[in-house]
């Protein structure tokens, strides 16, 4: 009985808990501002309905398509030059709000949408294959983390280390620095990473996902991969907030 009733103080205690700071500090969307609802994570149904969702995509790549594909069918793209990797997620199109989400996130500071973004990747890593055993957030060169102070894509892979429970890795580094890759061709950027990861220790993972914030070309991913596999990695899947759009 006295066990009972100590469960029960436990979780009055923590539901006022609760209701404190939510009353001090609520939670509001990241988008537009307004207190979210209890069962709202972060963004409110308004601007979760508004939110720029890819509904057709290459389950190799992610890249928008403009009807649903078959099943087991992968886009010309991928069927012409194959992927090192066997899935990839990207649930939103690189456009208004969540470029500009992503743009603040990622050049000035605004670490308060990680949470949001994070929430908004573990739905579609759920479309992921299941024997996934291992995050990847795509190092930064040395250089760059200490200018930026953080590592974006480190930071996304937070919280679905917690949701997930698996593990970052932190075998692979960018040992060369790269120029940004804004600007630049599949060509020129599949140039630019040449030689730029590199395997300092092992790594104790068959499927590693990678995680980045958005997907351009691929190539960045591609390289990535290249470099797991070659270090005995067997599959590699990718998984990013947004992808750049190319309707095929």
């Amino acid at each position: 009985m006295l066990r009972v009733q100590a469960v029960n103080v436990r979780q009055l205690l923590e539901q006022a808990g609760r209701a404190i700071e939510s009353s001090l500090m609520p939670r509001r969307c990241v988008f537009c501002g307004v207190d979210c609802e209890d069962d709202e994570r972060f963004v409110c149904t308004g601007c979760a309905d508004d939110l720029p969702r890819i509904e057709n995509a290459c389950p190799r790549c992610a890249q928008p398509a403009s009807a649903p594909l078959r099943s087991g069918v992968e886009c010309a793209d991928c069927q012409i030059r194959p992927p090192p990797f066997v899935a990839a997620r990207a649930p939103f199109a690189y456009e208004f709000p969540v470029d500009a989400a992503i743009k603040a996130f990622k050049f000035r500071h605004k670490l308060f949408y990680v949470p949001a973004l994070g929430a908004l990747l573990e739905n579609a890593f759920a479309e992921l294959p299941h024997d996934i055993d291992a995050l990847l957030p795509v190092p930064l060169h040395w250089r760059r983390h200490a200018v930026r102070g953080f590592n974006q894509a480190r930071e996304l892979c937070k919280p679905l280390r917690k949701s997930t429970g698996l593990p970052i890795l932190e075998a692979v580094v960018r040992s060369r620095p790269t120029p940004y890759q804004s600007g630049l061709n599949a060509k020129q950027r599949r140039r630019n990473l040449r030689r730029a990861f590199e395997v300092r220790s092992a790594i104790d993972a068959a499927h590693v996902l990678i995680v980045d914030d958005v997907i351009t070309t691929g190539e960045t991913c591609r390289e990535l991969a290249n470099v797991l596999l070659h270090a005995g990695v067997d599959k590699v899947s990718v998984l990013a907030v947004a992808r750049a759009t190319r309707i095929l």
